[in-house]
């Protein structure tokens, strides 16, 4: 799995009723054909991340296929949702 493309944008919480901050990704995944997430016209994955104080987690994500725009019922691999994270991670400390 490969990350091609990404959007990130801060959720901002007026009420201050989410500890910590969190963030949305949309990002565009190169799925390997022989993985059986696979699909043709490709994947998106929404990803919502936390980060409170110097921890950073997958809150949830949803697959979504660019086809239809229709979600996956697929869950990611253990070591998939860790790449996410990294990549994640790694652009939200870019940006601050």
């Amino acid at each position: 799995m490969n990350i091609l493309s990404y959007m990130m944008e801060e959720i901002l919480d007026p009420t201050n009723i989410i500890e910590g901050e969190r963030y949305e990704f949309l990002l565009e995944l190169d799925i390997d054909e022989e993985d059986e997430l696979f699909q043709e016209e490709g994947i998106d994955a929404r990803v919502i991340v936390s980060k409170k104080e110097d921890a950073y987690a997958i809150v949830t994500y949803f697959l979504i296929a660019k086809r239809d725009q229709s979600y996956l019922e697929f869950a990611l691999e253990e070591d998939e949702e860790e790449e996410i994270l990294a990549f994640c991670k790694e652009h939200i400390l870019a940006g601050e």
